[in-house]
């Protein structure tokens, strides 16, 4: 793999950082197209489906994705590039990111759905990996103005001022009876098949389990403090780097879904292991996702209290989750 420098990866992470805000400009035009319509009223961006009713892509999308390719390509023409959009359209689901190509993995427009009924919370989201690890993210919601990026070593950011965790002083400590008085986020995915034990009824009975009173179901009520879904798992992590989310958990995304996110949240101090619990939850050591593995579960950046350490904190809540959620059944080849 090539070597690159610090000074070579500070240009790279400017670089990404002014692309996202580019191709969010983008995002926002084909928004403001809508507001408007045409003469007759109707809208001028065509919509077709993708999968199903509930992953809606438009033309915006797979423009966006061209421009960050071509973009990328110009600029560094010997970088990988792996985009939403154009795996799509292939016929293998293999994991394509290796740990020798400097490779960029890109969603054009994560929140399609959100995109469609604007609901504010969609963006492009942009992550640069080396060896295999995400080392820069840039994930920007046009709508909402915000702009989160990260490059490894130089802290995790909103707007390019304000360093996440949004509350730093002190950082705050994973509540003492978490998940109670946690910000839960989930989402419902696009598996809606109504299979008794299928993903959707397992996510669903895993809500439940998480949002019910203390002692109920059988002693896995979490009686967390909210339970949120924002249409957008890339939306979830940057939350969760902020803060603002505590626990996410979720299957079935794919790297382009998570590589930015992930990025912004470890720079902030977050955590993500494997959404599905263990024989044994209590015991089981907490290890780092696998990008490709279509399974995460996201811990808030958290501070020490005076009985653990942070990072012992933030395993603690992932074992009490592991305790009240169902395996979700997502494979994909090479993983």
């Amino acid at each position: 793999m090539p070597v690159i420098s610090d000074d070579q990866l500070g240009e790279i992470y400017s670089f990404a950082v002014q692309l996202g805000k580019d191709a969010g400009k983008l995002l926002m035009d084909g928004a403001k197209a809508r507001f408007a319509g045409t003469a007759d009223g109707s809208s001028d961006i065509a919509f077709a489906e993708k999968d199903n009713a509930v992953d809606i892509v438009t033309q915006t999308d797979e423009a966006v994705e061209s421009f960050i390719q071509q973009s990328i390509s110009s600029r560094y023409p010997d970088h990988k590039f792996i985009g939403e959009e154009t795996y799509s359209k292939g016929a293998s689901r293999d994991y394509l990111i290796d740990s020798t190509t400097p490779t960029w993995c890109v969603d054009p427009l994560d929140g399609t759905v959100n995109y469609t009924h604007l609901f504010p919370t969609f963006c492009v989201s942009i992550a640069f990996i080396l060896d295999g690890r995400p080392v820069i993210g840039v994930i920007y919601a046009p709508f909402l103005d915000q702009l989160f990026s990260s490059c490894e070593g130089r802290g995790a950011w909103l707007n390019e001022t304000q360093q996440l965790p949004l509350i730093r002083s002190p950082i705050p400590s994973i509540p003492v009876k978490a998940p109670s008085g946690c910000i839960f986020a989930c989402e419902w995915g696009k598996d809606r098949r109504d299979r008794p034990d299928g993903n959707l009824h397992r996510k669903v009975e895993s809500f439940i389990n998480m949002a019910a009173e203390i002692g109920g179901r059988q002693g896995k009520g979490g009686m967390v403090h909210g339970v949120r879904s924002l249409g957008s798992a890339t939306m979830d992590l940057a939350y969760t780097a902020m803060g603002s989310v505590d626990v996410w958990w979720e299957g079935g995304c794919w790297e382009w879904d998570v590589a930015a996110g992930i990025a912004i949240l470890k720079e902030a101090g977050g955590l993500v292991t494997s959404a599905n619990p263990p024989e044994d939850p209590s015991t089981a050591e907490v290890l780092d996702a696998s990008l490709g593995s279509r399974l995460y579960l996201a811990i808030r950046p958290a501070g020490p209290s005076h009985s653990e350490t942070g990072r012992q904190g933030q395993e603690r809540l992932v074992r009490e989750v592991w305790k009240r959620v169902r395996a979700l059944d997502y494979e994909r080849p090479g993983i």
